[in-house]
């Protein structure tokens, strides 16, 4: 079995995470365990901040069995048609990443509502790049991953 993993996985194990680190480091395991590990380039470009030099990342790469894998033309197709669907049918409430729950937030000065844009490309290039290239992806944002990909089996 080959599974994705979202950066936010990883930084709960690398950056030890009070609340997540068990699951995470639990869920990593077990995945290692039935096959191979795999990230695309953003989550690369994300842990990278974390390394002070470039053999440090390319070390824990080779350490942990987790492999780069490229994006292909598919997996940016895919993203961006989804980034589309998000962008016209997006109603700017606040989404639970967790549950998915919609909401909506006010200033409690003005009374108007505040509108954040929670997610960018590159939640939808992580999600496709898992489509094509793995089974699963690990994450602790399934609401949104399965809002914008049914298609994907997200575990977290």
């Amino acid at each position: 079995m080959i599974t994705a993993l979202d950066t936010n996985i990883l930084l709960d194990v690398l950056i030890p995470d009070e609340v997540h680190f068990q699951k995470s480091k639990k869920l990593l395991d077990e995945h290692f365990e039935k096959g191979q590990l795999v990230i695309c380039e953003l989550v690369y470009a994300e842990l990278a901040s974390q390394f002070p030099a470039e053999k440090d990342i390319k070390t824990f790469l080779a350490d942990t069995g987790i492999k780069l894998i490229h994006s292909n033309e598919k997996a940016l197709y895919i993203a961006g048609e989804r980034w589309k669907h998000y962008g016209k049918n997006r109603d700017y409430k606040l989404q639970c990443p967790h549950c998915g729950n919609r909401m909506t937030v006010t200033c409690l000065k003005c009374r108007q509502n505040v509108y954040l844009r929670q997610h960018i490309i590159s939640d939808f290039l992580i999600a496709a790049h898992a489509v094509v290239h793995a089974e699963a992806l690990l994450s602790r944002d399934r609401g949104f991953y399965r809002a914008y990909f049914r298609d994907l089996k997200v575990v977290g």
